[in-house]
């Protein structure tokens, strides 16, 4: 009985996936939620490759413990508050955002031990509210105002932090620890992911932190040779500010896209506006298709801001020719948008049912 038994171990050892043992012993285990934040795996996109004649590739950001590329930016901001010795144990955060970075820095100061606060415009789904409430984060929802105006969910947080003893507001919009995340995390593991062989890359900003961290960490570590792109969607100024030189137009229209699209150039992105070498406007119709071709296609349940990224990806590709690689950031899932993206009602209301392929339309599930 016992020499059976080994015999079975014996097996079960040989048939072992050695590429999964070689990544198991180098990730090894991590400290807490804060330590299994990066790292994520780098998807080939292997339809949208075939059609291009390149190799497309998506960070797997959405496989963060959060759910979220925020993460990065989230622990970076709490870091550098911690260095700069502005805030002590016990303390708060403070931030004021509509998505992500909230729901980010609700897990951090958990795992920290910081009390959150988070400001955010009243047209966000209970939903989120909820989430972020779960995490135990206190929420404060405000009326959704422009930036300029003082009652703006961002200036409203600040008030907020300086008013509150042992609290900082991490401003992730314009502290430059957020591009420091990506600088020092994102950039680094997909130069390394593709050994070094990169062509190309682009990705949305709101903050402006990914894409300006990432962009400054493979311009200098590829000399240059690797094009950056930023990926904009309708509603934004960054498009035509990169495309005409500087040249920053009045914010108008909207995107079905989240945490994306900006209406001024952030302290995290304008260290690294020149070092873009284009830019690309992405249309809700396009992102919207995508969605579902990620799900159809690659199996990948995907929210609208990734789409975008996708779909950026894919027109760079056909832009640097056949033999290419370019790469992108899957910033998170669908889970948080479900009720809408899958929803007829709610693509009729925004003139999208129509852009959706035909034989893509039995994944619209709800009325």
């Amino acid at each position: 009985m016992f020499r059976f038994g080994l015999r079975r171990f014996a097996t079960a050892a040989e048939a072992a996936s050695p590429y999964g043992i070689k990544v198991s012993k180098a990730q090894g285990s991590v400290k807490g939620f804060i330590g299994a934040i990066g790292n994520t795996p780098l998807i080939r996109l292997n339809r949208l490759s075939e059609e291009t004649g390149c190799d497309i590739y998506g960070k797997a950001e959405f496989m963060n413990p959060g759910g979220s590329i925020k993460d990065r930016a989230a622990l970076y901001v709490v870091k550098d508050a911690e260095e700069k010795g502005l805030i002590k144990p016990g303390g708060t955060i403070v931030e004021g955002t509509a998505g992500n970075t909230g729901i980010g820095l609700a897990h951090v100061c958990r795992s920290k031990g910081y009390k959150c606060v988070i400001y955010m415009p009243n047209t966000q789904s209970q939903g989120k509210i909820d989430l972020l409430r779960l995490l135990g984060a206190e929420v404060f929802p405000v009326p959704a105002v422009a930036f300029e105006n003082p009652e703006n969910y961002n200036h409203q947080a600040k008030r907020h932090a300086e008013k509150t003893e042992n609290s900082v507001w991490t401003n992730q919009f314009d502290n430059v620890a957020n591009r420091r995340a990506h600088i020092e995390t994102t950039g680094p593991e997909i130069w390394a992911q593709l050994g070094g062989k990169l062509d190309g890359f682009t990705c949305a900003t709101g903050t402006g932190g990914t894409l300006a961290g990432v962009t400054r960490y493979l311009k200098e570590v590829s000399d240059g040779r690797t094009e950056c792109w930023l990926a904009d969607p309708p509603g934004s100024v960054l498009f035509s500010y990169v495309t005409s030189g500087g040249k920053l137009n009045e914010r108008t229209g909207g995107s079905i896209t989240e945490g994306i699209g900006q209406g001024r150039v952030t302290d995290n992105l304008k260290p690294e506006i020149k070092l873009i070498n284009n830019a690309l406007h992405i249309s809700d119709e396009k992102s919207i298709a995508m969605v579902y071709r990620l799900l159809d296609e690659e199996g990948l349940y995907m929210g609208a801001s990734t789409a975008l990224n996708v779909v950026a990806a894919y027109e760079l590709a056909q832009k640097l020719g056949p033999g290419k690689s370019v790469a992108t950031v899957l910033c998170d899932g669908a889970y948080r948008y479900a009720d809408r993206l899958f929803s007829k009602k709610w693509l009729d209301s925004k003139g999208l049912y129509e852009a959706i392929p035909e034989h893509l339309r039995k994944y619209i599930v709800l009325e």
